[in-house]
């Protein structure tokens, strides 16, 4: 129940050819709150509710918590969700013993892409790819919550 993630700027599409899955995902926030986000998410076939709490002081780590749902109920539950709607196709890409999740954003984020790497604990090593790019791990408006209200197009 605990997400320990950093997250970075992607630099170039090199990624996409040694990706071993790719995902279109829409989300949305019934409350986008920083402190207690509350999203509903469709992957693929299947949907996703979650709550996020507040992250550590580094915005490294954070209390997370996620439930399938019927991706019915996620459509749903998505007429209901605060505007702004994410939509974004996910890659995963294996870097040594780690993978990381490369989202290219569409809609009103397109021109975005960010990398997130799950780890153990904040410390851990991993291997940087050289399509990776600043680090932004604890900077807000890259949040999915915060994009949701205020978009990259819109920086």
């Amino acid at each position: 129940m605990i997400e320990i993630e950093r997250k970075f700027l992607v630099l170039n599409n090199d990624f996409e050819s040694i990706a071993v899955s790719k995902n279109r995902i829409v989300q949305g926030y019934l409350n986008s709150n920083l402190e207690r986000a509350v999203r509903v998410r469709i992957k693929g076939d299947k949907g996703f509710l979650t709550i996020k709490g507040k992250g550590n002081d580094s915005g490294t780590t954070r209390l997370e918590w996620e439930k399938e749902i019927d991706v019915r109920d996620a459509e749903t539950l998505l007429s209901l969700c605060e505007s702004g709607v994410i939509e974004k196709m996910r890659f995963e890409i294996p870097s040594g013993k780690h993978i990381f999740e490369v989202d290219v954003f569409a809609g009103e984020n397109q021109g975005l892409i960010v990398a997130e790497i799950e780890l153990t604990n904040e410390n851990e090593f991993f291997e940087k790819p050289n399509w990776l790019g600043h680090e932004v791990t604890g900077d807000q408006k890259y949040y999915n919550a915060a994009l949701s209200n205020l978009p990259f197009m819109n920086w």
